[in-house]
C-alpha cells in the first residue's frame, strides 16, 4: 500500500507544480503573440487549469478504467463548485459582475443537462464525444468572440490587471510551457497508477477515488487561482476560473477520453453523482443571478457550499466505495 500512496502523492505534486508553469508559460506566449488579455484569460488559462483533468481523464480511459476517466471530471465539477468556491466566499465574498460569467453559467447547467442525457444508456460513445468536442469548439468560439467585442466588462478589466503585473521572457514562456506539458503528461500517468491500485487494495471502487482523491488533486490549479485571485479582489477571475474549467471539464475532458475509448458510466455516476453536480450548478445560479443588482457568494452561501462537499465526500467514503 505504501508503494501506490507514495506514488500517488507524489505525482499530485509535480501535477501541481507543472500546471502552474504551464499555465504561466501559455500565457506569457499568448500574450507575445498579441492576444487580448480576456480571451487569454478565458481559453488559455482555462485550458491550463483544466490540463490535468483533462490528461489524468486521457490517461484513464487508455487504460480502460472508466470510473478513473469520468469520476476525475464530474468530481472536479463538484469540487470546484463545493469547495473551491465555498472555501473562496469565506475567504472574500464574491461579487458577480461580469456579464460574460453571468452567461456561462446557465450554459453550464445546459450542458450537465447533456451529461445526464449522454449516460442514461450506461455508455459515453465516440459519437457522444464528438457531439461534446463539436459543443467545446462551439464554446470556444463564443469565448473568442466575447473577448473581442467586451470593452468594459468586470473580467476583461481583472485579466489586464493581472496579466499586466505576470512579465516572462519569451524563452522562459517556451521553457515552461514545454516543461510544463512533459511533466504533467508524465505524472498524469503515474497518478492514473497509483490510484488505481491503491483503489484495489482499499476495496474502494476506481469510480469513488476519482471522484474523490484524483479530482481533488487535479482540481488543486483552480483552488490556488481562484484563492489568489480573490485574495487580490478579482472576484469575477475567481469565479470564471471556476465556471470556465467546470465547461472545459464537461466538454473536452470527457469528449477527448470518450473519443479515445468508449466510457462505461457507472450506475452510481448517473443516478448520484451527475444529478447532485446539476444540483449545486443550480444553486450556484440561484447565487449569482442577482435579483437587485450584482449576484454575490456571500461567507455564509459559501459557508453552505463547503458544507454540501464535507457531506458528500464523507458519504463516499465512509460508504465502503459503493459505485
Amino acid at each position: 500500500m505504501l508503494l501506490p500512496l507514495f506514488v500517488l502523492c507524489l505525482s499530485l505534486v509535480f501535477l501541481v507544480l507543472s500546471a502552474d508553469r504551464f499555465v504561466a508559460g501559455s500565457s506569457a506566449l499568448a500574450r507575445l503573440f498579441g492576444m487580448p488579455p480576456l480571451l487569454i484569460g478565458m481559453v488559455i488559462v482555462g485550458f491550463g487549469t483544466s490540463a490535468p483533468e483533462m490528461i489524468v481523464s486521457a490517461q484513464a480511459s487508455l487504460a480502460g478504467q472508466s470510473g478513473i476517466a469520468l469520476g476525475n471530471a464530474y468530481g472536479s465539477n463538484f469540487l470546484n463548485i463545493a469547495l473551491i468556491l465555498g472555501v473562496t466566499a469565506l475567504i472574500s465574498p464574491i461579487l458577480v459582475q461580469s456579464q460574460i460569467v453571468r452567461k456561462e453559467i446557465p450554459l453550464l447547467l445546459v450542458i450537465t443537462a447533456l451529461a445526464a442525457y449522454q449516460a442514461w444508456d450506461g455508455i459515453v460513445t465516440r459519437l457522444d464525444a464528438l457531439v461534446l468536442l463539436a459543443f467545446f469548439g462551439v464554446l470556444i468560439f463564443w469565448s473568442v468572440k466575447e473577448a473581442l467585442k467586451a470593452k468594459n466588462d468586470a473580467l476583461k478589466t481583472e485579466f489586464e490587471s493581472e496579466l499586466s503585473e505576470a512579465k516572462m521572457s519569451n524563452s522562459r514562456a517556451w521553457l515552461f510551457t514545454i516543461f510544463g506539458l512533459v511533466v504533467l503528461i508524465i505524472s498524469s500517468r503515474f497518478l492514473v497508477w497509483g490510484a488505481v491500485e491503491l483503489a484495489h487494495i482499499l476495496g474502494m471502487s476506481d469510480l469513488v477515488i476519482g471522484l474523490t482523491i484524483v479530482a481533488a488533486g487535479t482540481s488543486l490549479p483552480e483552488l490556488a487561482s481562484s484563492i489568489a485571485a480573490a485574495r487580490k479582489g478579482e472576484h469575477d477571475i475567481a469565479l470564471g476560473n471556476i465556471v470556465g474549467s467546470n465547461l472545459f471539464n464537461s466538454l473536452a475532458v470527457v469528449g477527448l477520453a470518450g473519443l479515445l475509448k468508449p466510457l462505461q458510466v457507472p450506475t452510481a455516476l448517473l443516478v448520484r453523482d451527475i444529478p447532485l453536480m446539476g444540483l449545486i450548478t443550480l444553486v450556484l445560479l440561484i447565487m449569482c443571478f442577482g435579483f437587485k443588482g450584482p449576484g454575490k457568494i456571500n461567507r455564509l452561501e459559501g459557508a453552505i457550499l463547503l458544507l454540501s462537499f464535507i457531506v458528500y465526500t464523507s458519504y463516499l467514503v465512509f460508504t465502503g466505495g459503493q459505485g
